[in-house]
């Protein structure tokens, strides 16, 4: 799915992790990342808006132009609230089986799937 979205889309994690630990993560799991985002370059962490603003500046981007996909309800709340597009992706089981949050949509965010794969297909990639 991710390298489906990255023919149309950049593709980079905005991420209160290290950029050392998202790179390790990006190399031992093979993803297609065209950036690395996050707490390090913006100098702030997620949810506070300037983690989403400055991200989009980075990317010389607006936020409309810009989509928060998570699996954290809050996450994508925050980002909604600087003018992100939204896409929550279920991970019910994310936390094991007894998670109690974020096992599905809390809110009508622009897009709410199953997979990334669905959502490449929903954006048409």
């Amino acid at each position: 799915g991710l390298t489906r979205l990255r023919t149309q889309f950049i593709i980079a994690p905005l991420s209160n992790g290290n950029i050392s630990l998202l790179l390790d993560m990006a190399k031992n799991a093979g993803l297609p990342w065209d950036a690395i985002l996050g707490a390090e370059p913006v100098q702030t962490y997620k949810p506070m808006p300037d983690a989403y603003l400055r991200t989009a500046d980075i990317l010389g981007l607006e936020p409309s132009e810009c989509m928060m996909v998570a699996a954290h309800n809050s996450d994508l709340a925050a980002a909604a609230d600087c003018g992100f597009a939204t896409a929550f992706v279920a991970r019910p089981l994310e936390h094991g089986p007894s998670q109690t949050t974020d096992r599905t949509a809390e809110s009508d965010w622009t897009h709410s799937v199953d997979s990334i794969d669905s959502l490449a297909s929903q954006l048409g990639c």
